[in-house]
């Protein structure tokens, strides 16, 4: 890599982390709030296994890698997370990701892993 590169990964980095957070916070606030718009099966029941705590899992991991902290464990359980939701809820529909709806879930998987082992970036509170 150039020096521009290095200089502007780890701001890169931080930038594709806040991101994915939001992007999964999103999951978890319709699941919880019905926001933006309530699921398509309809809203789970409070503390109900395992929708409503998936909601609980995706808010509050998502909002630790907002702020970048724990970054390396929070994105290692939310990678794991993902890869459950996938071979268990999308995969038995079919084995194309693009008709079984688990596209997001295995991207948000590999990024998960990525930080993982990556960290947080330049723009987190533990700057790992």
């Amino acid at each position: 890599m150039d020096s521009t590169s290095k200089q502007w990964a780890p701001q890169v980095l931080s930038l594709l982390r806040i991101v994915v957070a939001l992007l999964f916070i999103e999951h978890g606030a319709q699941k919880l709030f019905g926001f933006p718009s309530a699921p398509a099966a309809g809203m789970p029941a409070m503390l109900s296994f395992p929708f409503w705590w998936q909601g609980v899992i995706e808010v509050a991991g998502g909002a630790l890698l907002v702020l970048g902290l724990l970054t390396r464990p929070v994105a290692f359980i939310l990678a794991g997370d993902m890869a459950y939701a996938y071979w268990v809820y999308h995969f038995p529909k079919s084995p194309y990701p693009v008709l079984n709806g688990g596209d997001a879930a295995i991207l948000f998987c590999f990024v998960f892993l990525y930080l993982a082992a990556a960290g947080g970036g330049a723009w987190s509170v533990d700057k790992s």
